[in-house]
């Protein structure tokens, strides 16, 4: 019996096992982390969903086709959500890529990845440009689901 003591108290004050009972820190999550939004003529335009996987973000976007026909109201239908490629944040500008190649099949097939830059504008709203081709910037906004 007395053995087992010992053996427990020696397992006790190895480094990293003697704080098992102690409630952990509160883990810091990056301010892009979550759901973010943006809409454009009233419609859903884009939804992107950071997260932070143990200090790797990684995450997924989904883009909206609005069509406009003669004399019909705008409508709004989601693509195919794409993975998001080497994210990166620098505590500022959040970057990554994209998968053009089920954007406009089959002429973007054999696209390259799409470059993303959003920079953060304050704690609930990012600004987004695409750097491959120079399209306006596109405000979103953090969402709650």
């Amino acid at each position: 019996m007395a053995i087992r003591i010992a053996f427990l108290w020696a397992l006790a004050a190895l480094p990293g096992l003697s704080n098992f009972s102690q409630t952990p820190a509160a883990d810091v999550k990056s301010p892009v982390v979550g759901v973010w939004r943006a809409n454009t003529d009233g419609l859903p335009y884009i939804t992107l969903n950071i997260t932070d996987e143990n200090g790797d973000l990684s995450g997924a976007v989904l883009f909206y086709l609005h069509r406009r026909e003669p004399g019909k109201p705008i409508t709004s239908a989601p693509g195919l959500p794409e993975p998001l490629f080497h994210p990166v944040f620098d505590g500022e500008t959040l970057t990554f890529q994209v998968s053009h190649r089920r954007a406009h099949p089959p002429g973007s097939l054999s696209d390259a990845p799409v470059t993303f830059r959003f920079k953060l504008d304050g704690p609930n709203r990012i600004h987004a440009e695409n750097e491959s081709d120079g399209t306006p910037q596109v405000e979103l906004t953090h969402s709650d689901y």
